[in-house]
């Protein structure tokens, strides 16, 4: 008996020991918390990715970065965001996301959707890589505002609550798109098709929002907790964002001040 669940999961953990082990291998001292527990045994050699990237390595990194030692960094990996979508046959859903922080904040990020363009044809390239510095900037993608004056709100296709339908009533929107996975989201208003996303509930976590959180923050974005609180990503930390998540590309400050208090009070940091 196998239904969705078994195949997301052996998904899931694969893609998580290539990247951890291919990480640990190569940075051993930094702290690697991923969605899934790790393996205690070897990881086979095939799993194991020992290549880099030229386009990355020319960039110069930010002098305030130049100094970091290795056992200083903190590396978020969700190996699989938007497992639901995932199972349902919705890839375009589908990103594997690699945060990495440094004192607590989102530094970079890679958001990885491995399916993308797969209703394309059989000619489209079939994947891409999005991935963000603060101090360099993002890359990958066209970044593009939504369209002014309108109130697009993004949010989730498999979560949803009175909490977060009372929340989205709130900003008055134009329209909801609903879709799954929180790097999937944050595309969506790198890319304009949303101004806003809001998600008025505990279960996102920190491995969900890490490398997002680097890439909208590198381009003029800003995420938060419904609150208005920034994530902290020590390794220390609790893995769950409990008050939710508000994100914006432009205008973070007027959909902020929407949230109603109702809706703060429900959501405890």
């Amino acid at each position: 008996q196998t239904g969705a669940n078994d195949l997301q999961t052996k998904a899931d953990r694969l893609v998580q020991m290539s990247i951890c082990a291919s990480l640990a291998q190569k940075f051993p001292k930094v702290t690697i918390i991923g969605e899934e527990e790790l393996p205690s045994d070897e990881v086979t050699e095939e799993l194991i990715e020992d290549g880099h990237c030229e386009e990355i390595l020319k960039k110069t990194c930010p002098a305030q970065y130049t100094g970091i030692k290795e056992e200083e960094l903190v590396i978020w990996v969700d190996p699989l965001d938007g497992t639901k979508e995932y199972t349902e046959g919705l890839l375009d859903h589908v990103t594997v996301l690699i945060g990495i922080a440094y004192g607590g904040k989102a530094i970079a990020g890679v958001i990885n959707q491995p399916y993308y363009n797969y209703e394309a044809g059989p000619d489209a390239v079939l994947g891409r890589t999005i991935w963000g510095v603060l101090g360099i900037g993002a890359f990958g993608f066209q970044l593009t505002e939504a369209p002014a004056g309108k109130h697009i709100i993004v949010t989730t296709r498999s979560h949803s609550s009175a909490l977060v339908n009372e929340c989205i009533s709130a900003l008055n929107p134009d329209r909801v798109i609903r879709v799954g996975g929180a790097g999937n989201k944050v595309i969506q208003l790198i890319e304009g098709k949303a101004s806003v996303y809001v998600f008025a509930s505990p279960g996102c976590k920190k491995w969900d929002t890490c490398a997002p959180e680097a890439i909208l923050h590198a381009v003029g974005g800003k995420i938060t907790d419904i609150h208005g609180n920034s994530f902290q990503y020590n390794k220390e930390v609790k893995h769950m964002n409990s008050a939710g998540v508000l994100a914006a590309l432009r205008n973070y400050d007027y959909y902020a001040s929407r949230i109603p208090n109702t809706v703060k009070q429900s959501l405890v940091p």
